[in-house]
């Protein structure tokens, strides 16, 4: 079971369901665990009952909300400490220390920094990876107009002591190309679709999903891109 971290004061939920939806269309079994403080995933993913803590199903993916820790997850599901939860990806949206804590993402095996540059996002984000009392190697993901250099160098800048090894490539998301209004209609229609969405947004999430997966071809995860665009 692989754990992935998703780091940041940045929305995330989106994104992490989108990458979700190619991973359990290529066959994967994945749980997206909500540990935010404002917890999104209670408002834009449909539950008929939802209570302080639950797991429900959405698009074929499932989804725990409320819950502190993976211990949690397991006695919610019926499990004991010993036994090992049936999921083959766990992705876990932080933005904050304790989140990043409970759930143990310096034991991921990949973990993502999320953000963009207004300073909200990027300076609470940081306030995150200040606390790290250990060494974690991070891939920024990064939201942004235009690809500038500058602000790359600003976050290199503003992250300086921190225990934190950034990996030398970076995965660049557009804020205006129109992948917004897409992403917020879908959440009307309450489904995940990827017909409208930009290039270079479906490239970042083939991107992201060829990294977690690992052994799944570029090709493979384009054609899952163009079956779930066709509805297949």
């Amino acid at each position: 079971m692989k754990k992935i971290g998703f780091i940041g004061a940045y929305d995330k939920t989106d994104l992490i369901l989108y990458v979700s939806k190619i991973l359990t269309t290529i066959g994967k079994k994945v749980l997206v665990i909500d540990s935010t403080v404002n917890q999104k995933a209670r408002y834009i993913v449909p539950v008929i009952n939802p209570t302080v803590e639950y797991v429900t199903e959405f698009e074929d993916i499932d989804i725990a909300v409320g819950f502190k820790n993976v211990e949690d997850i397991k006695k919610y599901l019926g499990l004991t400490e010993e036994q090992e939860m049936e999921y083959d990806i766990i992705l876990i949206d932080v933005d904050n220390i304790e989140g990043f804590k409970s759930f143990e993402l310096e034991n991921a095996q990949k973990n993502y920094f999320v953000t963009s540059f207004d300073n909200y996002s990027l300076k609470k984000g940081l306030e995150i990876l200040s606390e790290l009392k250990e060494v974690v190697s991070l891939t920024k993901i990064l939201f942004s107009r235009e690809i500038l250099k500058e602000e790359d160098d600003y976050l290199n800048f503003l992250s300086l002591g921190y225990k934190i090894i950034w990996n030398e490539y970076r995965i660049y998301f557009p804020i205006e190309n129109g992948d917004l209004s897409v992403i917020y209609e879908n959440q009307r229609v309450a489904k995940i679709k990827f017909k409208k969405l930009s290039v270079q947004y479906k490239d970042g999430l083939a991107y992201i999903s060829e990294e977690i997966l690992g052994d799944v071809s570029q090709n493979t995860i384009r054609r899952t891109i163009k079956a779930i665009e066709k509805g297949v």
